[in-house]
């Protein structure tokens, strides 16, 4: 194994010594052979669960592009900081609290010594072992946030925890929604005051005096803060360093969209102009229930509001939940226009979940514009699964495949659903039936559309054609100079050109 000089300006190591002159043509030819025989390998291993599982676990997987930090950290973990931190469970619901604790409430420190209470909060505030009931799986998933939420205060070991597991996971970034100083966007929106008729005037209020300014520096601070103890938690100086410090690291900021009107247009201009002064800030999404009476009343609003702003921050990015509902949860005039909201009047570039596509007025031509637009879909099969007993050939996962519309498997909340992106690759090749090249082009996808910054190493969307200063350089081997221009240049082609490497291993592995 060689790192050449070209390769570790990128942090690419392949093996070089002896191999024969390439030409594009020639690596097409093998290309193809190699990705038949590795087919070959995934059909002889499909009903064999541990030869399938350690598949699935050595393939690359791009990045999981739908991921909130309080959710994606395992429940255990939630449990010991709760411990370590003294606080306190209401012996009713199991949320926790800070302490001291009051009637009606005891130390989570006691289920360390009792195994029945320890497995009955982990239960409370995850999807482990749930059954809907009087409860609903959709239920029971967002009162867990209630629950836990007072035990997610050490960001930067979560952010070590979901990069370490990432980088073991064979994903090349990781981008991870959370929410910044929210407290702070309240206190201001109240000093101004809010009147969304004018958006233009709020904007204004909320940025004079310089006081947006200093909510802006404080979540940069946050990052800061963060950023550090998670690299202290990796050892990211030391000689045994996890390899998760390799990962560049991007946040997308939270929007609660069942906040007061004025508060979520304050904390969307937050994202937008953190995403403006800070690169590890990329974008914004809407989070809370979708169906939520206050998320329904205000969907188009908030679609407003993210329109405005987006023509004054090109560099800002914005995922947006939608799709998120099935008959029951909301009124069936609710279904018939989320998704094509999002995309077309909340400039979605990828959508989070898309589930109840089916009930859009004209899906199949909603499909089509997002297919032609590039609007990638954010798949969630665990998730909706649990959450929306929307599972199997019930999800709409192939047919977004069939009209054309980019894809990526995502976990959503890996820690409360007990399940991790090698889990979701998983459950699409058993449920699905998909090929080695399906799975391959799910993982360039998902990092091609990430927000990390930087042009592709793709010629066009969805067009898995190298750039043609690339084209003459095999994927993911030694780039000659003028590919190693646009990869030193470009943080996202430089991640896609280190995944290919990661192929070229995982297909040596796997061919025949």
């Amino acid at each position: 194994m060689i790192l050449t000089k070209g390769l570790a300006a990128i942090g690419v190591a392949v093996a070089v010594a002896g191999a024969p002159a390439w030409t594009g043509a020639q690596a097409a030819d093998d290309g193809q052979d190699t990705i038949a025989r590795v087919e070959a390998y995934l059909d002889s291993v499909r009903h064999e669960p541990g030869r399938l599982g350690e598949f699935v676990a050595d393939l690359p997987k791009g990045t999981d592009l739908h991921t909130h930090l309080s959710g994606a950290v395992p429940t255990g973990y939630l449990l010991s900081s709760a411990m370590r931190d003294g606080l306190c469970f209401d012996t009713a619901s199991l949320a926790a609290s800070a302490p001291p604790c009051g009637d009606g409430q005891r130390p989570v420190r006691d289920a360390a010594t009792d195994p029945r209470l320890a497995d009955d909060i982990v239960r409370a505030w995850s999807m482990r072992g749930f059954t809907p009931g009087k409860e609903s799986g959709h239920d029971h998933f967002f009162s867990a946030f209630g629950r836990f939420g007072a035990a997610t205060s050490h960001k930067g070991e979560m952010l070590a925890i979901l990069a370490s597991r990432a980088a073991a996971q064979r994903e090349f970034t990781l981008e991870v929604m959370l929410s910044r100083q929210s407290g702070a966007v309240q206190e201001l929106v109240k000093k101004v005051g809010g009147d969304t008729s004018d958006l233009a005037g709020l904007r204004d209020r909320l940025l004079a005096d310089g006081a947006m300014a200093g909510i802006v520096k404080a979540a940069r601070a946050d990052a800061d803060t963060d950023i550090a103890q998670m690299r202290k938690e990796l050892r990211c100086d030391g000689e045994d360093a996890d390899p998760g410090c390799t990962l560049p690291l991007r946040f997308l900021l939270q929007v609660t969209r069942t906040a007061p009107p004025e508060v979520v247009f304050a904390q969307m201009l937050l994202g937008f102009e953190l995403a403006k002064a800070d690169e590890r800030y990329v974008g914004v999404n809407l989070v809370a229930p979708e169906d939520d009476p206050v998320a329904l009343r205000d969907y188009r609003l908030h679609m407003r509001m993210l329109d405005h702003l987006r023509g004054l921050y090109p560099e800002a990015h914005i995922s947006l939940h939608a799709g998120e509902l099935t008959p029951g949860l909301a009124p069936d005039a609710d279904l018939k226009f989320h998704v094509r909201e999002a995309v077309k009047t909340g400039h979605a570039e990828r959508v989070g979940h898309g589930a109840g596509i089916r009930g859009e007025d004209d899906p199949a031509g909603l499909m089509a514009d997002m297919a032609r637009e590039h609007v990638l879909v954010e798949i969630a099969l665990t998730s909706n699964c649990q959450i929306l007993q929307v599972c199997g050939d019930g999800h709409p996962f192939m047919e977004y495949r069939r009209a054309g519309v980019p894809v990526a498997l995502v976990t959503d909340d890996a820690g409360i659903e007990h399940t991790d992106l090698a889990g979701e690759y998983l459950r699409a090749i058993t449920q699905y039936g998909l090929r080695y090249a399906d799975l391959k082009t799910l993982a360039r996808t998902a990092l091609d559309h990430s927000f990390l910054q930087g042009g592709s190493l793709w010629r066009a969307p969805d067009d898995h054609t190298p750039v043609p200063e690339c084209a003459g350089s095999p994927l993911g081997g030694d780039p000659a100079p003028s590919c190693l221009a646009v990869l030193k240049k470009s943080p996202k082609a430089s991640a896609e050109w280190r995944q290919e490497a990661a192929f070229t291993a995982f297909e040596d592995r796997y061919d025949g």
